[in-house]
Parts: C-alpha cells; structure tokens; sequence
C-alpha cells in the first residue's frame, strides 16, 4: 500500500481522494510531470520542475508551491515508499469548481504526486528494442504544454498495441500535404540516417519539449554527433540505420521495427547503445 501525496496530506492510496468537481477530472485541466528516480535519487529533476513552470504559466494556472517545497515532498514520498527505481509522478490541476467552460477568477489549484516502482535502467526492452507503428496525430495544436488530456496519445499506443507493437509514432501532414513524423505516444522519436546523422523533430508547438530529448542532445555534441533538428518523414524513418525514442522513464530505448519496415538489421545500434549508456552514467552522478 503506497503513501501519495494529495493537496498537503500524505495519505493511504486507498483513502485518496480528489473532489468530483476538481477541473483535471471534468475538463482535463491540468498538467503533469514524471521524474525518474535510481537510487532513491531523482533525475534531472530541476528541468522537470521548470518545464512545471513553463506549462502552468501557459495555461494560467497558479503553482500550488515552490519548487523546493515540491521537491521535499518528492523526497518524501521516495522515502516513505522505499523507492529505489521507478518514477514520481506529479499533477497540479486549476482546482475545484462549480462545473463551467470559463476558468474561476481565483483558482485553488490541486496538487497530486504518487511513485511507481518500475525497472528504467535495467529494462529488457532495451536489449532487443521496440517495435512501432505509425498513427495518425490526433491531438491538439500545443503540445509542448504537458497537459494531463492524454487520450489521443492512449488511443495511439492501443492501436499500435492491437497492431502487435510496442508503441506508436505519430504523423500529419504538413502544409504541402506531407506527412511528418511529430513524436511517440509518451516520448520523443529520433532516428540516424545512412550518413550517420542525428535527426529529431525540431522544438515548437508540435511536440513535447522533452528533458530527456535535451539531455542525450547534449551528449550527442559532447561526442561529436552530427546532429539535425528538423522534421522527417515516414519513409526516412523506414530507411534509416538506427531509430530510437527517449523518455523520461524509458531513457534511449532503441527501435528495430517501424510499421513493418526492419531498421538497419533489426538490432539495437551501436548510436542507441552508446547514448543509452552515456545518459545512464549521467543520471547516475547527477541525480539529487
């Protein structure tokens, strides 16, 4: 039986409770943040907190507390769940309110954090590497607010789940009608073309302004990877020698399969490998 964290309280998960009113719950109104966490330390935590920041000044939303009272009851919570691997997951909605399209004047914002124990570094996945398929886009224009209305992206990964895969990649076409990959279901795609070159979808609206992104994005500069931020399409992405996402809770996990297209030879690629282990050795020094 966990101990969460609900506005102010550390209670049994069993005697949790949010009002039938709160905005996350009727409108999705809300966002959310997940820090890993290794040995009971967290990782780029500080960046998690500031990407925090960034969406509830984008949706107007009060921070329910400062970032080092969030970051005490993330500890908190690590070590009253004796969590060693795993994630904290946290949720600041606008609150609760008599249900209304229009957002209250002074909003109480709710503030919900859990951990879940999971395996991150050791997972076996990233010995064999994943399978995708691709699916149309179906989510809003801003993306890059991390927002808690996730249906799309669920629906996504169910359809690549019925499909016999372990994830999507998202598509829409562009303004001259071609289609572009944007990003996974939860992560951030890249993928190595023939000349060795890193691609991955540049920062906007269109995608999530991932951590992790920017982290192995420094790793790559430190060890000289020619590197593209750009968009691509479906076809680079069957035709490329490696593919691979990140994520917060994944780290670089590798791809070998995109819509039934075999990537390079259908095993993890010496570029994921070596950025996965980068990103782990990082994680591991740096994690407070």
């Amino acid at each position: 039986m966990r101990t969460v964290y609900v506005n102010g309280e550390y209670v049994a998960e069993r005697d949790a409770k949010i009002s039938v009113f709160d905005r996350g719950f009727l409108f999705g109104d809300g966002v959310y943040e997940v820090s890993t966490v290794l040995d009971g330390k967290l990782v780029d935590n500080a960046a998690h907190l500031a990407r925090l920041d960034r969406s509830l000044q984008a949706l107007s939303i009060p921070s329910p507390a400062g970032d080092d009272e969030i970051l005490e009851i993330q500890r908190q919570l690590i070590v009253r769940n004796a969590l060693e691997e795993g994630v904290v997951y946290l949720q600041v909605t606008r609150g609760a309110a008599d249900r209304s399209f229009d957002w209250p004047e002074q909003p109480a914002p709710s503030l919900v954090m859990f951990t879940q124990a999971k395996p991150v570094r050791g997972n076996p996945k990233a010995e064999v590497g994943l399978s995708v398929a691709l699916v149309p886009d179906l989510r809003w224009k801003r993306r890059d607010i991390k927002t808690v209305t996730l249906l799309p992206a669920s629906w996504a990964k169910m359809q690549a789940a019925e499909q016999g895969c372990d994830d999507a990649w998202m598509v829409e076409a562009d303004e001259d009608g071609v289609e572009r990959v944007t990003e996974g279901s939860s992560n951030n795609a890249f993928i190595v073309t023939a000349d060795g070159v890193l691609v991955t979808r540049n920062l906007g609206d269109e995608i999530l302004h991932g951590i992790t992104r920017r982290s192995v994005l420094q790793l790559a500069a430190e060890i000289q990877l020619r590197v593209e931020e750009r968009a691509f399409t479906p076809e680079e992405a069957k035709a490329a020698t490696e593919a691979f996402i990140t994520s917060a809770s994944s780290f670089v996990m590798p791809v070998v399969q995109i819509d039934g297209a075999v990537i390079g030879d259908g095993a993890p690629g010496p570029i994921s490998r070596r950025l996965r282990s980068l990103y782990i050795a990082t994680a591991e020094s740096e994690a407070i």
